[in-house]
């Protein structure tokens, strides 16, 4: 949600993946961008919705943003972060031809995790 109450929408990739401090079952996308990342930062309520043919599932949650401007506990230093955001892209279905250039693109853009602790879970499954 943005400051001014209307909602913030992005298509984005997102991944089933367990998080790195608690092993609990969960969503990850990589972003970037000040807007979004000050706007999860700020309000971390999040809803992703997710479509395979006529089959259908909302995931409402709390966002936690791990990257170079949003420090975790859990997160101790630039490589942790390089192995999350290759995890993330992966678990998304991403390949790469060239994992150094992956890793200095994501670097140089300051790309953040966000990950999902899911709270309520429905659709059509």
């Amino acid at each position: 949600m943005r400051s001014d109450a209307t909602i913030q929408s992005s298509l984005i990739n997102a991944a089933l993946l367990e998080h790195p401090a608690t092993s609990s079952p969960g969503l990850a996308f990589v972003a970037l961008g000040p807007i979004k990342l000050n706007n999860l930062s700020a309000r971390p309520q999040i809803a992703i919705t997710f479509r395979r043919e006529w089959q259908w599932a909302t995931v409402e949650g709390h966002a936690e943003l791990a990257g170079p401007d949003h420090p975790q506990w859990w997160l101790t230093g630039p490589e942790q972060l390089r192995v999350l955001l290759r995890q993330i892209f992966t678990a998304a279905g991403g390949t790469h031809d060239d994992w150094d250039t992956y890793d200095r693109v994501m670097r140089e853009q300051r790309r953040t995790a966000v990950l999902i602790n899911p709270t309520r879970i429905y659709g059509r499954l």
